[in-house]
């Protein structure tokens, strides 16, 4: 278990510092804001689509620690996948995140999602894990209101 949450702690830490498919993106296909009035994160997700692919995604905004670098882990899960397929990863996810901490993972089906099983013992951060993700899902299916995870 302490390799694990060292794991955890060093991908959170990583992409926190330097997340990837971070900044603006001009002249996005898809677009959607997204806000965690609990702690203040707030993410704008950018989506080039090319057809029913997400060809490219991008984000930008400011939060904790968990927040930006589960949008930038989900940037690179997103990436060429099509609209169904993303909506199945962002369900894959956020069961794991609302699952009972201690429970077994399927790290075979969650792939590099699985490091963030750790939010689980801190339960109050599944919102912050997760905003991004229903940000992007909101962008997918053309929302024009901005997420709020209240």
């Amino acid at each position: 278990m302490a390799d694990h949450r060292a794991l955890y702690e060093k991908v959170i830490l990583d992409h926190n510092r330097s997340p990837r498919n971070f900044g603006k993106m001009e002249h996005p296909d898809l677009q959607a804001e997204g806000f965690n009035a609990l702690c203040g994160d707030q993410f704008t997700v950018y989506l080039r689509m090319e057809g029913d692919r997400i060809k490219e995604i991008k984000f930008e905004g400011a939060g904790c620690a968990i927040s930006k670098s589960s949008a930038s882990v989900m940037t690179a899960e997103l990436t060429g996948k099509t609209r169904a397929e993303a909506e199945a990863v962002f369900a894959k996810f956020k069961a794991m995140i609302t699952s009972e901490p201690g429970s077994p993972l399927d790290e075979k089906a969650l792939g590099k999602l699985a490091i963030f099983g750790g939010v689980r013992e801190f339960p109050v951060r599944a919102k912050c894990a997760t905003l991004a993700w229903h940000t992007a899902l909101s962008a997918l299916h053309g929302a024009p209101d901005a997420v709020s995870t209240e």
